[in-house]
């Protein structure tokens, strides 16, 4: 394979007209499916997920360049003898309400020049208004409207809830002229990474048709398996690498279309020479979830055990920040099942990938302590784990709490909430790129965690200041019997902490 990958590349005509040679995944058959089926679309995907690009691919086809479509699915179906003016904003970071509609004023000026229409009014949402009215009227044609990454100035500012407020409210406006244009509009798009609820942000846009949980878009952006090997498998294979453990690496979202890699990750790792890092996640810390963690209304073992309602994934607004939702609309969970019953609807969250697991687990368990856990302490139990060394797995998890200093304790406010200890220890098994299960439930209760390595099985029990070991528990309600017979070593761990002297006290591990 000769092409380059376009990593970056968010222009559709720099992509297929630079002398780079760029590969491009042909998504025009799902392009075609979408403009065809309506007019005003609303797409949520996490970031990196080839958002942009999908606008600009739209923006080309609807402005007739047809020499950019050759050897594309789409060339030979679409109607290249219409031609349709397209206003294409994106928004970028703000600190304050005054960047916004500065963007905004720059964004539409540029537009109008684009399409040689002159403006009157000098408050921005009226020459938005203007803006599609007077393009409409100069080409006798109905324009169409490109919108990319419209909440991330509320995203920039969710700790300043005051600022992030004002913000919504104005982008409300400006978002609201898109209904009061309806006349003179042919097909509006509008993406970003949150979906905030209609009552919110969109209250104005009544006639707004969410895409992002539509399996029939499922697969707009992203990578399929198939694509995948079509595209990439030559290069991949052609380094030795195993497309299985590619697989297990960077697949696995899931709006309910296929199980989905994000395009930077993927492209990132041929680029690379197909090593195995953490492409996706490197590129953007969570930070917010800090945040979460302190305010003690999250409680890390639920990660891997999350089921919400389906009024859970759209209502995500400055004043109802659920943990479970932003992670999920973050890409830092997926959809794993959707449960359909008695006319309700459930979806059951899981963490995506190999990546996502290690890389966001190794982050959190820094920020639990005090950016004392270095790589070797996940190897070493990593290893512990998958020999079934009994007094290897105890020696690193003393170690780790060893390792957090006793300042660290007494002084920041992650240590102070309830679910720290099993936070703590959950995200070090986690941070191994095992299988974790938090709050892992049998007919007799919840384990606080298993881990699933390879051939063997470990049941953690997790005790706080108990005068009972804490295995005792696990013992005593059988919960490991759901993992008999699968021809799995079983293991008991039973964690004692003793929270005065921050230091793991009895810590006893048996083998069934």
């Amino acid at each position: 394979m000769n092409k380059l990958m376009p990593i970056g590349v968010q222009d559709f005509k720099d992509l297929r007209t630079s002398e780079l040679n760029y590969l491009y995944i042909d998504k025009t058959a799902e392009v075609y499916k979408l403009v065809r089926s309506g007019k005003v679309f609303f797409l949520s995907r996490p970031r990196r997920f080839g958002k942009s690009l999908l606008l600009s691919t739209i923006r080309y086809l609807f402005e007739g360049e047809k020499e950019l479509f050759e050897g594309l699915w789409i060339h030979n179906r679409w109607d290249w003898g219409k031609r349709y003016p397209v206003i294409s904003i994106s928004l970028g970071g703000a600190r304050s309400i005054e960047d916004v509609i500065s963007d905004l004023k720059d964004q539409v000026e540029a537009n109008a020049e684009r399409l040689n229409v002159e403006l009157e009014s000098r408050d921005v949402v009226i020459r938005f208004r203007q803006l599609i009215r007077e393009v409409s009227k100069r080409y006798g044609i109905r324009v169409v409207v490109l919108i990319d990454e419209y909440d991330k100035p509320i995203l920039d500012n969710l700790e300043q809830k005051r600022v992030a407020t004002e913000i919504r409210e104005y982008l409300r406006r400006f978002y609201s002229e898109i209904k009061n244009g309806d006349e003179y509009l042919k097909f509006i798009l509008l993406t970003g990474v949150t979906r905030f609820s209609k009552a919110g942000i969109f209250s104005g846009l009544n006639n707004l048709k969410d895409i992002s949980l539509d399996p029939r878009y499922g697969n707009i952006v992203g990578i399929t398996q198939e694509e995948l090997e079509r595209y990439l498998g030559e290069e991949i294979k052609r380094h030795n690498v195993d497309l299985e453990e590619v697989k297990e690496w960077y697949n696995g979202y899931s709006f309910l279309g296929d199980r989905l890699y994000n395009p930077f990750d993927v492209l990132r790792f041929v680029d690379s020479g197909c090593v195995f890092k953490d492409y996706w996640f490197s590129s953007g810390t969570p930070n917010f979830l800090i945040k979460l963690i302190e305010s003690g209304n999250f409680y890390l073992p639920e990660l891997s055990n999350l089921v919400v309602g389906e009024e859970m994934m759209d209502r995500f607004d400055v004043e109802n920040i659920r943990p479970e939702v932003i992670l999920y609309q973050a890409g830092y969970l997926t959809i794993d099942e959707m449960i359909a019953e008695e006319g309700f609807i459930e979806y059951k969250l899981r963490i995506p990938n190999r990546e996502v697991r290690q890389a966001l687990n190794k982050f959190l368990l820094e920020k639990m302590t005090d950016d004392r856990v270095d790589v070797g302490l996940s190897k070493g139990l990593s290893r512990a784990l998958r020999e079934g060394d009994i007094e290897g797995i105890k020696g690193w998890v003393k170690r780790l709490f060893e390792s957090i200093p006793y300042h660290y304790h007494t002084n920041n406010p992650i240590s102070q909430y309830e679910g720290y200890y099993a936070s703590v220890l959950f995200s070090f098994f986690m941070s191994t790129g095992y299988e974790v299960r938090g709050e892992d439930v049998s007919r007799r209760g919840r384990a606080d965690i298993v881990v699933l390595a390879r051939d063997k099985v470990y049941v953690v029990e997790i005790k706080t200041d108990a005068q009972e070991p804490a295995i005792k528990q696990i013992e005593e309600r059988r919960y490991w019997e759901k993992y008999e017979g699968a021809g799995r070593e079983i293991y008991l761990v039973g964690i004692n902490i003793d929270s005065e002297g921050r230091r793991v006290g009895e810590m006893e591990i048996r083998r069934i």
